[in-house]
């Protein structure tokens, strides 16, 4: 994908953004850049890479993040919260409808 100096000022137009002939086409150059390297980004063939929580764990494993354990660390107090509500029902406050 590529823009052309159309699209550029375009996109400005829309940002409301005054921009003059120069930092157009020099927009246009760095703009199709960004879509290019993105490009070749896209042709990189990933199959079987893993993909990592985060990139620096790659290059120094005892920099990677550590996560916890996914488990549960506090009781369940929702009967208790809606206990004083006025209106509940399968675990769900019930409120009056406010828009007609």
């Amino acid at each position: 994908m590529s823009l052309t100096l159309n699209d550029v000022t375009r996109i400005a137009n829309l940002a409301k953004l005054e921009v003059s002939d120069s930092e157009a086409n020099s927009t246009l150059d760095k703009l199709n850049g960004i879509f290019l390297l993105a490009e070749q980004l896209k042709a990189v063939d990933t199959t079987g890479v893993a993909p990592l929580s985060h990139p620096i764990g790659a290059l120094l494993p005892e920099l990677a993040l550590r996560l916890r354990e996914d488990v549960v660390t506090e009781t369940n107090h929702r009967d208790e919260y809606q206990k004083p509500a006025p209106a509940t029902q399968d675990g769900l406050y019930l409120v009056p409808k406010v828009i007609e």
